[in-house]
C-alpha cells in the first residue's frame, strides 16, 4: 500500500471515529468530520488506483 494511500487511510478512520463522537454530544460540528472522511477516502482510493495502474503499466512494459 502506497504510503500516501496509508495516512489518508488513517486520516479517514480518526475523521470517522471524531464524527461519531461529535454526534453523540450532541454537536453539529460532526458534519465537517463526516466531510473530512469523504476526501480522505477519495484521496486513499486515488493513491491506490494509481499505484495499480503504475504497477501494471510496468508489467506490460508501456
Amino acid at each position: 500500500m502506497p504510503r500516501n494511500a496509508l495516512f489518508a487511510s488513517i486520516v479517514f478512520v480518526l475523521a470517522v471515529a471524531a464524527a461519531v463522537v461529535s454526534f453523540v454530544q450532541g454537536n453539529w460540528l460532526g458534519v465537517v468530520w463526516v466531510l473530512m472522511a469523504g476526501v480522505s477516502s477519495n484521496i486513499a482510493w486515488f493513491y491506490l488506483r494509481r499505484a495499480r495502474q503504475q504497477k501494471a503499466g510496468a508489467a506490460t512494459g508501456a
